[in-house]
């Protein structure tokens, strides 16, 4: 397994993985949806994209079947996991509703 990816999700701050694609349409729709939110959560979440065709150890692991894949991670444990687009709203009220 990925140790930093590790690192990564045993975060005390909670951290939203995006598992995407470069040829993903919806993919591409997401990212400045991710963008937004991390605007508006600033320090409260940490956002990170993950290409599943250059990580496919983890997308493995984690059974990405389908990008783009969102996770929720706190404290090394899985909170929350949706495939698809989602609006702002939606993804920050799951952020705030799931995290600690």
């Amino acid at each position: 397994m990925n140790t930093s990816f590790d690192k990564l999700i045993h975060s005390e701050t909670p951290v939203l993985i995006d598992f995407y694609a470069t040829w993903c349409g919806p993919c591409q729709m997401l990212g400045p949806v991710l963008k937004q939110v991390k605007d508006s959560l600033g320090e409260r979440i940490s956002i990170i994209k993950i290409d599943v065709d250059k990580n496919q150890e983890i997308a493995t692991v984690y059974q990405v079947r389908g990008v783009p894949t969102m996770m929720l991670f706190q404290k090394g444990k899985q909170l929350w996991r949706q495939s698809g687009v989602l609006s702002k709203e939606e993804i920050i009220s799951v952020i705030i509703e799931k995290s600690e």
